[in-house]
């Protein structure tokens, strides 16, 4: 019995550990960003929209790696299980963090200029993609306060991977540059497409049979109420 709970943890770990290797990229910018803004050395390009230490853009960077971070813990199926006060104290964190996400994102979006590059494509799809990551946070919370964790787990893998789309988003414009070459609307799309790609897989996630289960032997009726899935929040 401990040898397969063993390595049923050890099973879950790819997928937090795949999470945060995707957020890696945005991440490390950021936080260059933030070294840069507090008089550090300029590492990376500087962006003349901001000056001083604006704070919209700091709510934005710290939000999105407390959310990226300690998100991606919330989809190991047995850590949660085996430390669900832990789970819902660091859902709160996430919850408010993917809001301070949104809430920035359509600050930074609709109060300073846009990046030199884009266009009005990326500007709408900013506005859309922040909105629909705050109202998917909020519907998960409504979810959870009526105990419906399937919605809940729903709406928060949905937010989770709006909010990812950064690190997908690498990986896009990358490829869509090599191909078609760069440009104002070649680059919105293939942003656009980092967005589109994280809710495709968060609905198959979603929506996919859970083939592991079946494939096991079935368990007593006893065991199967004492371990409850409990979805990420």
């Amino acid at each position: 019995m401990t040898t397969q709970q063993g390595t049923g943890q050890r099973r879950s770990w790819p997928v937090p550990a795949s999470l945060m290797v995707l957020s890696a990229i945005p991440l490390a910018a950021g936080s260059l960003r933030l070294v840069q803004l507090a008089g550090g050395p300029a590492v990376i390009p500087a962006d003349n929209r901001f000056g001083g230490f604006p704070a919209a853009l700091v709510i934005h960077i710290v939000g999105a790696t407390v959310f990226a971070l300690v998100g991606a813990f919330q989809f190991a199926a047995r850590f949660r299980r085996n430390h669900r006060t832990w789970h819902r104290r660091a859902g709160r964190l996430v919850i408010a963090a993917g809001l301070a996400v949104a809430g920035s994102a359509l600050w930074l979006t609709l109060v300073y200029e846009a990046q030199p590059g884009t266009g009005e494509l990326l500007y709408a799809l900013r506005l859309v993609f922040a909105s629909a990551m705050a109202a998917s946070l909020l519907l998960g919370i409504t979810a959870i306060r009526r105990h419906d964790i399937a919605a809940h787990r729903a709406w928060m893998i949905r937010a989770y991977a709006i909010g990812l789309a950064a690190g997908t988003q690498t990986f896009t414009q990358g490829i869509a540059g090599a191909i078609v070459g760069t440009g104002e609307l070649r680059m919105d799309l293939a942003k656009g497409a980092g967005w589109v790609i994280n809710l495709a897989v968060a609905e198959w996630t979603i929506r996919r049979p859970d083939r592991r289960r079946n494939c096991r032997q079935p368990r007593s009726t006893t065991t199967a109420l004492s371990e409850p899935a409990v979805a990420p929040r």
